[in-house]
């Protein structure tokens, strides 16, 4: 055999192996994300029914979105995904982030749930950086505090209500911390504003797109 059809030779069946290679990796890689997204999508579920249990809606809710910016009540600083729960067609509640850009140690990404009529069905705290053994006590896994908010509304209580007792109002602050749950509290409210003004907008059912 003759150098040049040796190296030709070689060079053939490093280009076979390099090509099964990068499609065996191309699969693993696929089915990976594959299996990440699953688990994203499961975790995304569990999350939401913690706040809207699966009983009270019917609807596909993890495809059932829309997506909103809002920087002034909101705290938005790019576009985020709303949840909108249905049962039977009607609305039943919706679901989105809200950022409290003021917490003691930056921003606070929460998740609120919101029923048709107004009501909170609760709060969660997604991330944040407070203060673990005082801020960080906005979690639900450290303390209940924060299951305090279900069933408020902008009537209950009223617009003066909304703040923490330290201030005026009627929701009780952290002992030895204050500006978190101020944070919180007023994160929360200027929700339930948004939702007063949006409500149509964020119940609006999607688009079909059209048949061609």
């Amino acid at each position: 055999m003759t150098l040049a059809r040796s190296m030709l030779r070689n060079a053939m069946i490093l280009g076979v192996f390099a090509a099964v290679t990068t499609g065996m990796i191309a699969g693993f890689n696929q089915l990976t994300s594959a299996r990440i997204e699953a688990s994203r999508q499961e975790e995304l579920a569990k999350t939401l029914n913690t706040l809207l249990p699966a009983s009270e809606y019917d609807n596909a809710l993890l495809t059932d979105t829309l997506t909103i910016q809002d920087d002034t009540l909101l705290g938005h600083q790019v576009p985020e995904t709303v949840w909108r729960a249905t049962r039977q067609g009607q609305p039943v509640a919706v679901l989105f982030p809200v950022i409290a850009p003021d917490g003691y140690s930056g921003r606070i990404r929460l998740l609120v749930a919101i029923r048709a009529n107004g009501e909170m069905a609760g709060v969660r705290a997604l991330a944040h950086r407070e203060t673990p053994g005082l801020g960080d006590a906005i979690e639900a896994a450290k303390s209940d505090w924060i299951l305090g908010f279900n069933g408020k509304s902008l009537q209950n209580p009223d617009e003066s209500g909304w703040q923490v007792r330290k201030d005026g109002g009627v929701i009780d602050q952290f002992t030895g911390a204050t500006i978190t749950p101020r944070a919180v509290v007023k994160a929360v409210h200027l929700a339930l504003l948004y939702y007063r003004d949006h409500r149509e907008m964020l119940f609006t059912p999607a688009p079909h797109p059209e048949k061609s």
